[in-house]
């Protein structure tokens, strides 16, 4: 590992909505290190405001120190721009350790900056794998591990995937899951809202759905018949849909819209709304990493929408279940699924809301997590 000394300035770079999740326990472990500087890069891999500004104020994260800015390109490009953005910062703040979350492009394009100038590298949820090569997650994912000199897991098979790998021991920290942090710690005002419905929400059983990964959104057919089991599913139970940026561009460019379907269209919202629409519903259909986590932890049957999960632990522990981009899958699957909570739900080892607590105590006591 490249230096052993206590970091004194830690750098954290987020760009992506599942970032900042990650990012706000840890800001506030780390706010309470009087010794340790901690200073927060947004690179602006995501730009929109409904899915970044919000979001930051939503879970209380402190104004980011920079913004890079960077916006939306092609993968190869925005990778780019942030690596020579980011380099520059580096220089300049010379900071101790770079902590990178997650497997946007933000997270590669950092840890490769901060490993060519010597600075060491901690990646939070490391060792996850889908084993699917076509996804640039899974790329960002195996990549960035190689890089970082301390890596966080976040379940105890990506800990055995990191071995697997060649990775050492003293490198590999058992944690646990961060995203579970955060959605303990608003859970409680999540639930208190004076038992109102969530906004969005209709007053009769609804189906939270969020579709964004350029397998799902990306290809005409297979949005098609997405759309179409939405449709099918919408004359059982209402179907609440925040959309994606890049999705609701495909639902335009195709010129869908919910029409006598009971489906309602939504903006992305903010960390806490969704916690809320999430409690309320009976069953949620994704093809998000997080949700299949947070639904897991909550006991709420979840549908996703990928031949594969980087999370396995959600499908074999928790309540997620992985399903076909058809509309006959999708729609038998759902009937078989809804309504049928885990009470209580599932325990899963080290989500507990005390992951961020543990990664602080590694880096700056040195503890070692078992």
């Amino acid at each position: 590992m490249r230096g052993r000394q206590r970091p004194r300035t830690i750098l954290s770079v987020v760009g992506a909505r599942p970032n900042f999740m990650k990012l706000a326990p840890l800001a506030r472990q780390l706010a309470a290190r009087p010794t340790v500087k901690h200073v927060i890069v947004h690179t602006g891999q995501h730009y929109d405001a409904g899915m970044s500004d919000v979001f930051l104020r939503g879970l209380a994260i402190p104004r980011p120190d920079c913004n890079l800015a960077v916006g939306s390109a092609s993968h190869a490009q925005q990778t780019a721009a942030i690596m020579q953005r980011f380099e520059v910062l580096c220089l300049r703040i010379q900071p101790d350790l770079v902590l990178v979350y997650g497997d946007v492009n933000s997270t590669l394009a950092a840890a490769l900056v901060a490993a060519k100038l010597g600075i060491r590298v901690a990646h939070v949820e490391a060792g996850l794998r889908s084993r699917d090569w076509s996804m640039p997650e899974e790329i960002n994912r195996v990549l960035t591990d190689r890089l970082s000199d301390l890596l966080f897991t976040p379940s105890r098979d990506a800990g055995e995937n990191l071995r697997a790998e060649g990775i050492p021991d003293e490198r590999i920290q058992f944690v646990g899951n961060i995203m579970i942090d955060s959605l303990v710690a608003l859970l409680p005002e999540a639930r208190g809202r004076n038992g109102g419905r969530p906004a969005g929400a209709p007053s009769e059983p609804y189906v939270v759905v969020t579709l964004h990964r350029p397998a799902n959104v990306d290809h005409v057919a297979t949005l098609r018949q997405l759309l179409e089991a939405l449709s099918r599913l919408s004359q059982e139970r209402a179907i609440v849909f925040p959309v994606h940026p890049r999705t609701r561009a495909r639902l335009r460019a195709l010129g869908w819209s919910p029409g006598a379907a009971r489906v309602t269209l939504l903006d992305p919202a903010p960390y806490l709304d969704m916690l809320h629409l999430v409690l309320g519903s009976d069953l949620v259909i994704t093809d998000s990493g997080g949700l299949q986590e947070e639904t897991s932890y909550l006991g709420i049957p979840c549908l996703t929408v990928r031949p594969n999960t980087e999370r396995p632990i959600t499908c074999s522990v928790g309540t997620n279940r992985l399903v076909a981009a058809r509309s006959n899958a999708i729609c038998t699957a759902a009937r078989a699924a809804w309504g049928r909570r885990r009470d209580p739900p599932p325990t899963i080892e080290r989500w507990d809301g005390n992951a961020a607590a543990r990664i602080v105590a590694v880096l700056c006591d040195r503890a070692r997590m078992d």
